[in-house]
């Protein structure tokens, strides 16, 4: 197979200036705070395992307060896959909303030291910083239970143009399209993308998220989107379809190209004529699953723009997710560059 070439823009002339960064995130800037629990703790506080519930402030407190000893760092999806992205020796920057708060402080210091330069928009003073309870049970399965906080208020003025216009790729996070100003802050970002020659890619985020959104998500795939992501239950809930393959016929007629992850079978890559089936890499002992979706994004999305053919994008992808199950938390504990196959 030739190398990739990036899908044609929808929109405008392309931008002669090479682009600054490889891929430009916008998502919810969240503190991850993960620990381990039992089956039991989910029933006795009420968890529905395997989802992403969104709560308010008690609740937040309440859930900290039961977990007892756990681990915090910057987390949130689309900042996960910038990491990523630097990691493995690419170039990104990421759009999120933090407060000027300790975990805001935090977010943006730990962003920074990692490379990625971070934009953090506006500020609502009123409003902390989010934050992520992750609850991890002993079969790796995670149940996520999000405080937005400050960061579901990103709207169009918190957007820096000059970022979005200068990335390869921008990269828009599901968990962001809860409310109208985040939906109009995402069309105004993919129009300035493509304006300005770029490409625009939508993770789905969640299956949870798809329910809520489905017809935004499917008007949004139709009209802006050149690269898709999402899981094998996340697409057949976009097309509301049971059979994975009536799912990726589908999204083949409505999206240049997808990405779409099935588990330990691997990932599904779809264009409009061809469908490329890449296994999983080989993990000794899957420990935590959160963050394998973010990874595998920031190993295709690095691949693609990189100008590799998309069955090395997806093998990339997989070998991202696959060094992130094998420890807690969602973000590299090495460099990813070392473990592609000439690194």
């Amino acid at each position: 197979m030739s190398a990739t070439t990036l899908p044609s823009a929808a929109d405008g002339a392309p931008n002669t200036a090479a682009p600054k960064f490889a891929v430009v995130g916008i998502g919810n800037a969240l503190v991850d705070v993960i620990a381990h629990a039992s089956e039991e703790f989910l029933d006795s506080h009420d968890l529905n395992k395997g989802s992403m519930t969104l709560v308010e402030t008690d609740r937040a407190v309440e859930l900290y307060a039961a977990l007892g000893t756990a681990v915090e760092m910057s987390g949130g999806s689309a900042a996960n896959t910038m990491v990523g992205v630097a990691s493995l020796g690419g170039t990104a920057c990421y759009i999120g909303k933090v407060n000027h708060d300790d975990l805001g402080d935090v977010f943006g210091h730990d962003m920074r030291a990692v490379g990625v330069p971070f934009h953090g928009g506006g500020v609502d003073h009123g409003t902390p910083t989010g934050r992520c309870i992750i609850v991890v049970t002993p079969d790796a399965e995670r149940t996520m239970n999000t405080y937005l906080g400050v960061s579901s208020s990103l709207d169009v003025g918190d957007l820096d143009v000059d970022a979005i216009a200068a990335g390869a790729v921008l990269y828009m996070e599901g968990y962001l399209f809860d409310r109208d100003d985040a939906k109009a802050a995402f069309r105004h970002a993919a129009t300035i993308a493509h304006a300005n020659g770029r490409q625009v890619s939508l993770t789905l985020s969640d299956s949870f998220c798809v329910d809520r959104h489905r017809v935004d998500f499917r008007s949004l795939v139709q009209d802006s989107v050149d690269i898709l992501f999402g899981n094998a239950d996340e697409i057949r809930s976009l097309y509301e379809v049971n059979d994975l393959d009536v799912a990726l016929k589908m999204v083949s007629r409505e999206c240049g190209l997808a990405a779409i992850t099935t588990g330990a079978d691997g990932c599904v890559i779809v264009t409009g004529d061809e469908q490329i089936t890449v296994p999983a890499q080989p993990v000794e002992r899957v420990l935590d699953t959160t963050g394998a979706g973010d990874l595998f994004a920031a190993g295709f999305l690095f691949g693609l723009t990189s100008g590799l053919p998309l069955a090395e994008c997806g093998e990339i992808g997989s070998i991202a997710a696959a060094e992130v199950i094998s420890h807690v938390g969602p973000r590299p504990l090495v460099d990813l560059r070392t473990l592609l196959p000439d690194g």
